[in-house]
């Protein structure tokens, strides 16, 4: 059963060094409740730092929100996003060389997703070849603390040249849904889409980690909206109510 916690609660759950996992589409479906409360607790107490995050279409507004909130000087240390231009103060960080930060195809993040929930070791694709995500040219790293670490190679499958993208371990999912039932089930009823939700509940749940779901409101189990859930319950390990 999930735990019904105030957004400061669920930020209790997150570890210094954690890696997280947000879903969301610019506004949509971004728990932006939950972020706020990272970024106000990092302040007040210097806790959970050296964060990383993973996420795939761009999340924020071009100024304050979305993972703008994280774009904090060491609250966040790695970045693994499909666009950063929503998020000036992230790109900040990243040009200052202040977090270790790539840029890898959003389809292609979509996917390993999909695959670090399947514990596969991760994403083997043509997409991205001869481009600047190839690790011949620049890997899609874009500062000097990247290169610490090569998460894409070459390799050759049926004589053919593809990208393997090493599946990273996700500890957190942090997502948004419209209403969570008393048993966690979710329902996405006002949101416009789905994104990477259910992909990444799935896959912080293959690496043993934990489900934060943002939502509207709680309703009782066998409610009607129980008919529509698309994240059972079993996959979430806490719901705050925003």
């Amino acid at each position: 059963m999930p735990k019904f916690v105030t957004a400061a609660e669920a930020v209790a759950l997150t570890k210094d060094g954690d890696m997280l996992a947000t879903s969301g589409f610019v506004g949509s479906v971004f728990p932006e409740h939950v972020a706020t409360a990272i970024q106000e607790s990092f302040l007040a107490t210097g806790h959970p730092c050296n964060l990383g995050v993973m996420y795939a279409a761009g999340q924020g507004d071009s100024k304050e929100r979305g993972l703008n909130h994280l774009g904090e000087e060491g609250l966040l240390t790695k970045v693994i996003g499909g666009h950063y231009g929503l998020q000036p103060k992230v790109q900040k960080l990243a040009l200052e060389n202040k977090c270790a930060a790539y840029n890898f195809p959003q389809g292609v993040i979509s996917h390993m997703f999909r695959d670090i929930a399947g514990r596969r070791p991760g994403t083997i694709t043509h997409v991205g070849l001869r481009t600047f995500v190839d690790p011949r040219l620049e890997g899609g790293k874009l500062n000097e603390l990247a290169k610490a670490e090569d998460p894409v190679e070459v390799i050759t499958i049926g004589g053919q040249e593809k990208l393997f993208y090493h599946a990273q371990h996700i500890d957190v999912a942090i997502i948004r849904a419209t209403f969570a039932d008393t048993k966690g089930n979710l329902t996405f009823e006002h949101e416009a889409l789905y994104a990477e939700s259910v992909s990444i509940a799935q896959a912080a749940k293959a690496c043993g980690g934990i489900v934060i779901a943002q939502v509207e409101d709680v309703v009782e189990y066998g409610n009607p909206q129980t008919r529509f859930v698309t994240i059972p319950g079993l996959y979430v390990h806490a719901v705050v109510q925003a």
